[in-house]
């Protein structure tokens, strides 16, 4: 879920942005509610969760990357499904989000497709997204939860602002909490969305600094120790010559399954990023990490929680935004 590929060093100017989000979030807060579409679109859930179906019949890869997705969607812009508008100089075409999940896009244009053919420019994409995301995350053994709604979808996706706002691999605690603070998050939301990775995956890019000594590079920042029989196992998956389309699961035990997994790699060293294992490194996190670690139904709630945080980033009401007829480009 989380980018990597850059330390985060976030300017005033993109804290004054997301302050602005913050505000719109809080004022169109009170607009979303879970029926929002009883009466315009009564089925939309089941249409939405009937696309999430099929196309994880097909592949796997799609959960992960649509809970990636909705995470980049939201932290960039907030959650107005910006991350899906198409073009060279939109949003997935810079930085971390020009490795999203193809598979994901696929569900949410499939999704789009089967909800415009029941219920015409009645529902967001951004909307549509946060469904297709609660949906994956239930189907692979993850919490199911209602989802408010009524976002709807922004007019702008530009590559510009997404540097600065997504996590990056080398983050330290202070970084993580600074930049999710930013967003509305505490730190136990953030360990919470973390979890996330109990699905996902990385590129060896992100973390090979931490596998190998490179002559004249500096040392990845802030790299907490790792399990040496894992860090051979990892030189393994991503030799020195390693393909740059090489990834690994981030909780290799149960890569197939939204468990708390997770927590039990990093208490073991076994975290991938240098930005997931400071979560357990750390002494001010390392306990929330235990927690869920040891009982996965507080990380389920602290989860769902988290989730409902996220989704009201940044949510765009009125003339700021539409009801797209087609998820990657605007009206």
């Amino acid at each position: 879920m989380r980018s990597r590929g850059f330390q985060l060093r976030p300017s005033a100017l993109v804290a004054a942005v997301v302050g602005v989000l913050l505000v719109a979030a809080t004022a169109a807060e009170a607009k979303l509610s879970q029926n929002y579409y009883a009466s315009t679109c009564p089925n939309v859930e089941t249409l939405v969760r009937g696309a999430v179906t099929q196309k994880l019949q097909e592949t796997f890869n799609a959960a992960p990357g649509t809970l990636r997705l909705f995470f980049h969607d939201c932290f960039v812009r907030g959650c107005d499904a910006s991350v899906l508008i198409s073009g060279p100089g939109d949003e997935h075409s810079a930085g971390a989000d020009t490795t999203l999940s193809p598979d994901a896009l696929d569900l949410i244009t499939r999704a789009k497709a089967a909800v415009e053919a029941s219920c015409a420019n009645k529902v967001s994409c951004a909307d549509i997204l946060a469904l297709a995301t609660r949906d994956v995350v239930s189907q692979a053994g993850g919490p199911s939860y209602p989802v408010e709604l009524g976002r709807l979808d922004g007019k702008v996706g530009t590559r510009a602002v997404v540097k600065h706002s997504l996590p990056g691999p080398g983050n330290t605690l202070d970084q993580l909490n600074k930049l999710f603070a930013l967003n509305g998050l505490t730190q136990t939301d953030m360990i919470a969305l973390s979890g996330g990775h109990t699905i996902g995956v990385t590129h060896c890019d992100k973390f090979v600094r931490r596998l190998y000594k490179f002559k004249g590079a500096r040392p990845q920042r802030n790299s907490p120790p790792m399990n040496l029989a894992f860090l051979r196992q990892m030189r393994g998956t991503c030799p020195l010559n390693y393909s740059p389309a090489t990834v690994a699961m981030l909780d290799a035990a149960t890569p197939l399954r939204f468990d708390n997994g997770y927590y039990q790699t990093l208490q073991q060293q076994k975290g991938l990023l240098a930005s997931d294992q400071v979560l357990f490194a750390d002494r001010r996190s390392r306990s929330t990490v235990n927690h869920f670690a040891a009982n996965q139904t507080a990380f389920f709630d602290a989860f769902v929680a988290a989730m409902a945080k996220l989704g009201r980033i940044g949510v765009k009401t009125g003339s700021d935004g539409e009801i797209r007829r087609v998820c990657t480009k605007v009206n």
